[in-house]
């Protein structure tokens, strides 16, 4: 085994990825952006004492995903290169499916990159930002 390799060993104790929760400037128009642009479906609402929550639904595939507006921001839009979340990217079962989205990102609006092959030759990617620069995209795996 090469360095830095893991056993891959599994502890069988998770399934997959229940929930994520994304902090954003302005959860009612993110809420609008990823229901418009994911197909997402609003559950509800929370006004806590710190932030506001809303909390979504993937139909297909149930994940839920709730953005988060903090009452204090420690930056006003999201950096990958600073250590946490790097992107996120949802995946997709076919090569078409990236250039059908494609389509769709671009009659809603969204700047997106090109269907491009991974240099690894791992998959493929399409890839585009939310209103606070969060980095998503969409990847088709080549098993």
């Amino acid at each position: 085994m090469s360095a830095g390799m893991s056993t891959g060993k599994s502890t069988g104790v998770f399934t997959g990825i229940a929930h994520l929760d994304l902090t954003v400037t302005d959860a009612e128009a993110s809420c609008e952006w990823y229901c418009r642009v994911l197909g997402l479906q609003r559950l509800r609402r929370a006004d806590l004492d710190t932030r506001t929550m809303i909390v979504m639904r993937h139909p297909a595939t149930g994940l839920i995903i709730g953005v988060n507006q903090h009452h204090e921001l420690a930056a006003n839009r999201f950096n990958e290169r600073t250590p946490g979340l790097d992107h996120v990217g949802f995946g997709v079962e076919s090569r078409d499916q990236l250039i059908e989205l494609e389509k769709h990102l671009t009659a809603e609006g969204v700047t997106h990159s090109p269907v491009t092959d991974a240099p690894s030759g791992t998959g493929t990617a399409l890839v585009f930002r939310d209103p606070d620069n969060i980095q998503l995209e969409f990847w088709w795996s080549r098993h």
